[in-house]
């Protein structure tokens, strides 16, 4: 009978430093694992992971379709981070590979460097620091304001926002929020149904949204322009939703007092390459180089929610957490029980007769299904089915057979 590899023939590529835990945990439970310092891209990334069954980047590291259609043993991606963008999602799933990342795992410290700017914002520290930096004792309480009694408005009152608005209100702010769904307010945070109303009633905008069409330019000249005078503006979440341009003449003309900024439209692939931006040399402005999820503690959760995730699909199948394909579980099945079902797993073509063909084969060879479950997303399909150990060679080819069938494996 056919099945996976041992999990010691199971090879584990992790790119760009990905924290040791990560690495640590996959090795613990069996896998082999080669860890690489930095990213890869051309011909050695492609000789590196040509063979890999997994594997896993950061946000560097660019998968597009050619570099997967390279890895013919590919099982699943990993990224490393909460984004995806570096790998092309469409070509995985039809492939049957499914990507796994870690969306939530750094929300503490994006939230914390966020509210660590909102106070810096409003004590002028950086002009301060860069007053002493440059000899000059520049001691006084003008511009400098408590962020106890003022307004914080939240644009995305997601995991991030919703931190920073239980973070916020610990410190004396009120907040506000706006989000495009009916989301339940944290403590005593309000949510706002029109972005005009907010950027015009908050002392700092901050925001916490995806990137996508709709977000986009989301914060544009108009939005910028109705926001109260001496106000500040934070971007923690994507480069695209801030028309930078227009920011930097708020900031000129000291329409806004200050802004901090960890996401910029255009950014430089690697540390130590060169960056420019309009808001550079501006005073009470803080940039920071994509850092909010930098921290060892986000680093660490990132790297064990990813390997989990891994893990638990090679090891039964499981694709919850995975982003391009469906989200499929069933029950472990102990290891050392007598009667323990075979398992196998079908990625497909979503189109419709796909499961008639798959429950006709299982009657033509009297196969007994203990355990199905079936889902489909867009041009995916994903069957995990158990059956009982007689005749799963003889089952298992006769869905390879089956035309819309992307890949077929057969677990234990």
């Amino acid at each position: 009978m056919r099945t996976s590899f041992p999990k010691d023939r199971i090879e584990i590529v992790l790119l760009e430093s990905v924290h040791p835990d990560g690495a640590g945990e996959l090795e613990r439970i069996g896998f082999t694992v080669r860890p690489h310092k930095g990213a890869l891209e051309g011909d050695a990334l492609a000789d590196e992971i040509r063979r890999a069954h997994v594997v896993g980047v950061r946000s560097k590291t660019r998968l597009g379709a050619e570099v997967l259609a390279g890895c013919e043993r590919l099982l699943a991606v990993g990224c490393f981070c909460a984004g995806t963008d570096q790998v092309d999602l469409d070509a995985a799933a039809l492939a049957g590979v499914p990507v796994f990342n870690a969306p939530f795992s750094n929300t503490r410290s994006v939230a914390e460097l966020t509210i660590a700017e909102v106070i810096a914002l409003h004590r002028r520290m950086t002009e301060r620091s860069d007053a002493l930096h440059a000899g000059r004792w520049e001691k006084s309480a003008a511009g400098s304001h408590e962020v106890r009694g003022r307004t914080l408005g939240i644009i995305g009152y997601g995991h991030i926002g919703a931190q920073v608005s239980v973070l916020a209100e610990a410190m004396g702010m009120r907040v506000l929020y706006h989000d495009i769904a009916t989301k339940l307010a944290l403590g005593n945070a309000r949510q706002i149904g029109s972005l005009d109303e907010l950027m015009s009633s908050s002392d700092t905008v901050t925001v916490h949204v995806p990137d996508s069409g709709v977000t986009r330019g989301l914060i544009g000249a108009a939005q910028i322009a109705r926001m109260k005078p001496g106000s500040y503006l934070i971007n923690n979440a994507r480069g695209g939703v801030v028309d930078m341009q227009a920011l930097a003449d708020a900031l000129r003309s000291g329409r806004l007092a200050g802004a901090a900024l960890d996401v910029f439209p255009d950014e430089p692939a690697r540390a130590g390459d060169a960056f420019t931006c309009p808001l550079q040399g501006m005073p009470n402005v803080i940039l920071t180089p994509h850092i909010g999820g930098s921290t060892v503690e986000a680093q660490r959760a990132i790297a064990l929610d990813v390997a989990g995730k891994i893990a638990r699909f090679i090891d039964t199948g499981s694709t919850i957490g995975a982003v391009n394909v469906p989200e499929v579980d069933l029950p472990e099945q102990p290891a050392d029980a007598p009667d323990r079902p075979h398992r196998i797993l079908n990625f497909h073509r979503n189109v419709p007769g796909v499961l008639g063909q798959i429950h006709k084969a299982a009657a033509d060879l009297g196969v007994n299904v203990a355990g199905q479950y079936l889902r489909t997303m867009g041009e995916i399909g994903y069957v995990v089915i158990d059956i009982d150990p007689s005749d799963t060679d003889a089952f298992n080819e006769r869905l390879r057979a089956i035309p819309e069938t992307i890949r077929t494996r057969v677990l234990w």
